[in-house]
């Protein structure tokens, strides 16, 4: 039973391969936005670690948010791919709670929304209780919380957990991605 877990929507592109529960391949590349070059690659890479194609994966797990307007939608959109003409089972988890999920008690994840803001949560893993919901947040409001803090330069995932906590997408056709705000083009047009 092979479960793929893909996110891009930090500057680091993360792709895992669990195979039973066991991690058989993790790659966390910092790109330079360049995360399109090399996503279908290493998904490839990572399949052909255990000699299998994507008609073998049981489920794929896409972090699909929030993050950069690109790279949210690199993982999403080769998610989706292999989803549809693989006949596999398609997940999400937040790309934050993916973040988190390598840490064991109150962790404050943030992914720089430039700007003084950032797209953050509070969460207490011990409990699995959310502490503040995801949103964008000024780094000023979110220093009032407690937490350790996990930025997309120092985050480290637990596949499992994020195979537990991800969310079937009933029709894959129709997922789109958490961006949390406008783009600058959606936001230029008013």
């Amino acid at each position: 039973m092979y479960d793929l877990i893909l996110d891009s929507s930090t500057k680091i592109l993360y792709i895992s391969l669990v195979k039973d529960e066991k991690v058989v391949y993790e790659k966390y590349f910092e790109g330079k936005n360049d995360h399109a070059k090399n996503i279908v690659y290493m998904v490839d890479e990572a399949l052909k670690s255990e000699n299998i194609d994507a008609f073998k994966l049981d489920k794929i797990i896409v972090g699909y948010g929030p993050g950069s307007y690109t790279g949210v939608r690199m993982a999403v959109t080769v998610a989706k791919m292999i989803a549809v003409f693989a006949n596999v089972k398609l997940y999400t988890i937040s790309t934050l709670l993916l973040m988190a999920s390598g840490e064991k008690d109150l962790v404050k994840a943030s992914i720089d929304a430039r700007r003084g803001n950032a797209f953050s949560f509070v969460y207490d893993l011990k409990n699995d209780l959310p502490i503040l919901d995801e949103g964008m947040y000024s780094y000023e409001y979110l220093d009032t919380f407690d937490g350790k803090k996990i930025d997309e330069n120092s985050f480290k995932v637990d596949a499992n957990y994020v195979i537990k906590k991800a969310k079937l997408v009933e029709e894959p056709h129709l997922l789109v991605p958490n961006y949390l705000r406008e783009t600058e083009a959606e936001r230029n047009l008013k």
